[in-house]
């Protein structure tokens, strides 16, 4: 790899980590930050899985103060997110090259129109302030079925893990932030281990990554409180479609 190459990952790594920690978005930045330097797809996937495990490490060290008092309810949670995440990866493993080439752009194609159509997590913030309730029961199967979308791709799991989060429990966005990043930082940390164990990581792609991620991680959650989250998450989803296009072309033509 050259100096280069190397650079832009790490830059990359920052941008997915910050995106991440905004929008839930982290995959739509590093995901194709990969392919362009020219590893192939699935390779491509478990290489971002890999090194997204330092973004949790990041974005979970920097919100430790939203976390206290929360160590109850995210222990089911944490359950959940750690089964989802391992049948993701297996999920993943088990599914030929060529469809999962052709799938991808459909899940970043649903992944960023989500984004698009979803009120802002502000929003939703205020909504559940204003109606405050008990976790509901099925919380933890609804983590476990978001894990596992995280564990094969990921693009969006954040961001539906924290509209989820903070309309079922009725906490502010910083908390509910810090929920989405422990559980999620979880489900990819299973299926990291999986890939290491059981298919190849191109390392010398993944460690510049992982350190962009780590730095990005960190910043995000003081960044989530300030940047203009509306603006940015249709940036990103108006990239990721067009990116979901560009992938849907090379895949189907």
């Amino acid at each position: 790899m050259s100096p280069l190459e190397f650079g832009f990952l790490v830059l990359a790594g920052i941008g997915a980590g910050l995106t991440g920690s905004i929008a839930g978005l982290a995959s739509l930045v590093s995901y194709p930050a990969l392919l362009a330097i020219g590893i192939p797809p699935v390779t491509a996937n478990v290489t971002n899985t890999v090194a997204l495990v330092l973004n949790a490490v990041g974005s979970v060290s920097a919100s430790r103060p939203e976390l206290r008092g929360q160590g109850r309810r995210l222990r089911p949670l944490l359950v959940a997110a750690v089964l989802g995440g391992a049948t993701g990866m297996a999920l993943l493993l088990l599914t030929p090259t060529e469809t999962f080439e052709r799938i991808v752009p459909w899940l970043i194609a649903g992944a960023s129109a989500a984004i698009l159509v979803q009120r802002p997590p502000r929003e939703l913030a205020a909504e559940g302030a204003q109606h405050p309730v008990r976790d509901p029961r099925w919380l933890a199967l609804g983590t476990f079925a978001v894990a596992i979308y995280g564990g094969y791709f990921g693009a969006a799991a954040g961001v539906l893990l924290l509209a989820m989060y903070l309309l079922s429990t009725g906490e502010g966005l910083p908390r509910g932030n810090a929920m989405k990043n422990v559980v999620l930082g979880a489900a990819n940390g299973v299926a990291a281990v999986g890939f290491v164990v059981l298919t190849d990581v191109a390392w010398s792609a993944a460690l510049p990554l992982a350190l962009g991620f780590f730095v990005g991680g960190r910043i995000g959650p003081t960044v989530v409180r300030r940047a203009p989250q509306t603006a940015l998450r249709r940036v990103i989803a108006v990239a990721g479609l067009g990116l979901a296009v560009h992938l849907g072309i090379q895949a189907y033509s």
